[in-house]
């Protein structure tokens, strides 16, 4: 505001100016016509004028016909004279004087005008709001008083264990003598570090919400840019700002744009990007205190931080932000339920249950797509079937049934996924099926899914065997219905392979190599990605590592395939219900094995063609 009035006050200056040189240089004359002397002169002797006055070297008067004129006369000694022997009625004025500080004025004006317009535009480019040419070295936080976000605590859900964390921080901020009588001191930083999408920025908005202190936002790229030292600078007048306004909060997204290790990057020591880290370190915990001002960052990547920043006195606690579980992912969806028009009947606690691995962001974008689905379908609610809809599309793509397949690339899509769906079915502690279906989605022609029941955060060797088994099981249906293998087995050979080959060289599952890695990662911190696997071992491990490897895919293999032979009825009778109904769920498989078991499944309508297809396809 203190801005608006300046500019408002300076405006009312430069009208009032405008206003008073118009009336100065503008004075009004009346109707009075010029005349040259000479012509005055002729007048004078022709009787045309009757009546003057004079008024310093102003002649004003009147002629006969009543029309004023003016004219301006030299010191002319016969004037007088000529004028009483004309008859003319003569008068004298004294002339106007002009004041002196109009005169300076005048004088001056040009030169002041320029001298207005120069500082003007000087105060501009320095601090002259956004985007001055010179507004660079200034801090581009936002600032949010208290009471401004709307955003509380109780739209956070799902990660009770940070809300905790937080929440003491607010405590301080509103009651700073509890923690300070018995000597404590309140963490002077706070880290929140997990996967995208989990809520680290949600949780700032929400400690912006209960705190009720002013708050200033900044990302980790607004401090750097192509000027040297503006970083640092930035760094300097954020922290400035942050004292004055004290108690207060700054939080920082996206911290390790700036905050990387130092030493990895380009340009060596004087790197822009180190300075402006170095800035940081020092105004954090340096020989300043900063009393009552918190930072607050976000990062993905805590691992590529500088060990300095991440020390007690600087960011003393690192709070992990997780995926949320089962329970976590029900509270979500009910937040994020309450916005949406649901059905009476929705089941948010199923919905949770098929959605393992979502985070915050993944399941807002569910409901999100829920209600947009029914919005198109111009239905009054969201229902558990739209719900359901959405999380498929969510996560296997939407559905392609513009695409035209082939009857012979069709059969051959749904005996590949019926293997998939047999296989992880008969293995035992697997993965129950979710839904397998033959409508091409995304880049697939098919796909099987698997739900876990409960989640998973470590993985047994006997799962992950399962696990390369249920990958086989689309290759190996290929080969004993058709007698053949196409590439749409090109992608499970793939992950079978990186998973076998993981077992070996990470996880240390191989009998053989014993527990031991192999191979050194190489990461670079600047470029934030591996790169390169260095090799630590001889070229005969090597060779030992690529035939365990090799053993345990062949071994799935084998496996897979004296399963599904034993079963082939079974596998027919499950591409026969895909070909036709095109999406099947448990419940259909388990009906379809149960009848085959008790002999009463009905007989095929057609015998399956043995003859190899000539059309490859990619199922998944």
């Amino acid at each position: 505001m203190n801005t608006f009035y300046k500019n408002l006050s300076m405006w009312l200056i430069i009208g009032l100016t405008m206003i008073l040189l118009f009336n100065v240089f503008n004075k009004p004359q009346g109707q009075s016509s010029q005349m040259t002397y000479s012509e005055f002169w002729s007048s004078v002797e022709s009787g045309i004028i009757s009546r003057v006055t004079i008024q310093g070297e102003k002649i004003l008067g009147t002629g006969q016909d009543g029309q004023p004129f003016m004219t301006v006369a030299p010191g002319d000694a016969e004037l007088i004279p000529m004028l009483r022997e004309s008859g003319v009625d003569i008068s004298v004025r004294e002339p106007e004087e002009t004041p002196w500080y109009f005169t300076v004025f005048v004088s001056w004006f040009p030169m002041l005008l320029l001298i207005g317009v120069w500082i003007f535009f000087m105060r501009q480019m320095q601090v002259g709001g956004k985007g001055g040419a010179l507004s660079f070295g200034k801090t581009r936080a936002r600032l949010r008083e208290g009471g401004e976000m709307k955003v509380t605590f109780k739209d956070v859900a799902g990660i009770d264990e940070a809300k905790a964390e937080l929440e003491e921080i607010i405590d301080f901020l509103r009651d700073p003598h509890k923690f300070t009588k018995l000597g404590g001191r309140i963490p002077k930083g706070v880290l929140l570090a997990g996967a995208p999408g989990t809520g680290k920025t949600l949780l700032a908005r929400a400690i912006a919400g209960e705190a009720e202190v002013p708050f200033f936002t900044i990302s980790g790229s607004d401090f750097v840019e192509m000027f040297v030292g503006v970083g640092a600078s930035r760094v300097r007048d954020l922290f400035i700002q942050g004292k004055k306004h004290a108690p207060c909060i700054i939080f920082i997204d996206e911290i390790d744009a700036v905050g990387r290790h130092r030493g990895a990057g380009l340009g060596g020591g004087h790197d822009e990007r180190e300075q402006t880290l170095n800035q940081l370190l020092v105004e954090m915990d340096g020989f300043d205190a900063n009393e009552g001002v918190i930072i607050i960052a976000a990062t993905n990547r805590p691992d590529v931080l500088d060990p300095a920043l991440l020390r007690p006195g600087r960011f003393d606690r690192q709070v992990v932000v997780p995926v949320p579980d089962i329970k976590g992912r029900e509270k979500i969806l009910e937040i994020y339920g309450r916005k949406t028009k649901l059905a009476p009947d929705v089941d948010l606690g199923v919905i949770a249950r098929g959605t393992p691995g979502f985070s915050g962001a993944d399941l807002e974008n569910l409901i999100n797509e829920a209600a947009l689905m029914a919005a198109r379908a111009n239905e009054d609610v969201v229902t558990t079937q739209t719900l359901e809809l959405a999380k498929d599309k969510i996560l296997m793509g939407a559905e392609r049934k513009s695409m035209i397949i082939s009857e012979k690339e069709k059969e051959v899509t749904a005996f590949h996924e019926a293997g998939h769906a047999l296989v992880a079915r008969l293995l035992p502690d697997t993965d129950p099926i979710h839904k397998v279906t033959i409508i091409p989605r995304g880049r697939a022609l098919g796909l099987t899914m698997q739900l876990p029941i409960d989640e998973k955060y470590t993985h047994s060797k006997d799962y992950l065997e399962k696990s390369i088994c249920i990958l086989f099981g689309g290759r190996v249906a290929e080969q004993l219905v058709f007698n053949e293998i196409t590439t749409g087995a090109g992608n499970d050979l793939e992950r079978a392979t990186e998973l076998a080959r993981k077992m070996v060289c990470e996880w240390g599952m191989s009998d053989e190599l014993g527990p031991l890695t192999y191979g050194k990662k190489e990461e670079q911190i600047f470029l934030g990605r591996e790169i390169a696997q260095h090799r630590d071992y001889s070229e005969e491990t090597a060779r030992k590592i690529d035939d365990a490897v090799k053993g345990i895919v062949l071994d799935a293999r084998d496996k897979v395939t004296g399963l599904l032979s034993e079963n082939l009825e079974i596998l027919k009778a499950i591409a026969r219900e895909l070909l036709v109904r095109e999406t099947i769920i448990l419940d259909d498989i388990d009906r379809i094995i149960q009848e085959h078991k008790e002999g009463t499944a009905a007989p095929p309508p057609e015998e399956i063609p043995q003859e190899p297809g000539q059309s490859p396809v990619q199922p998944g």
